[in-house]
C-alpha cells in the first residue's frame, strides 16, 4: 500500500496526472510557481523522490528526464481508501460512517461504480440502510 503522499508530493503529483503525459521539472516548477516561491532543486528532489518510491518513472532527455504517473489519481485514492478500511476492526461500521460522510452526488458515483463492477444484470437500487440499524455503526 503507498503511503500518502506529502503536500508537495501532492501537489506534484497533481500536475502529473492533470497533464497525463510525461513532464520536465522545468514544466512542474513553472506552474507550482504560479502559487508559491520554489527552487528548481526543490521540485528536481520531489520528482527524484517521487520516482524511487514507484510513483513515477522516468526517460533521460537529453541532460534532464521526462517523468510520467506509474498509476491514477483514482487508483491512488483507491488505495488509500482501502488501507484505512482494511485497517478498521469493524469494516462494516467503517463503511457506514463513510457512506454517512459522503454527499449525495458521491452516493450517486457509488451506486454508478457498483453497477458497472457488478455488471449489466444487477438489480435496481436498493435503499441504503440506515446506519442505526446495522450493529456498531455508531462506534467509533
Amino acid at each position: 500500500m503507498p503511503r500518502p503522499l506529502g503536500e508537495l508530493e501532492d501537489a506534484v503529483m497533481t500536475r502529473v496526472w492533470k497533464w497525463n503525459r510525461p513532464v520536465t521539472v522545468r514544466e512542474v516548477l513553472e506552474d507550482l510557481q504560479q502559487e508559491r516561491s520554489i527552487a528548481y532543486t526543490t521540485v528536481m528532489t520531489v520528482l527524484d523522490n517521487l520516482h524511487q518510491k514507484g510513483w513515477v518513472r522516468r526517460e533521460a532527455e537529453g541532460r534532464a528526464y521526462r517523468y510520467e504517473a506509474v498509476s491514477t489519481r483514482a487508483a491512488y485514492a483507491a488505495a488509500l481508501m482501502n488501507d484505512a478500511w482494511s485497517q478498521s476492526d469493524n469494516p462494516a461500521a467503517a463503511l457506514i460512517a463513510f457512506f454517512g460522510m459522503m454527499s449525495d452526488e458521491q452516493r450517486q458515483a457509488l451506486r454508478d461504480a457498483i453497477r458497472i463492477v457488478q455488471g449489466p444484470d444487477t438489480p435496481p437500487d436498493t435503499p441504503a440502510p440506515n446506519p442505526g440499524s446495522v450493529p456498531g455503526a455508531g462506534e467509533r
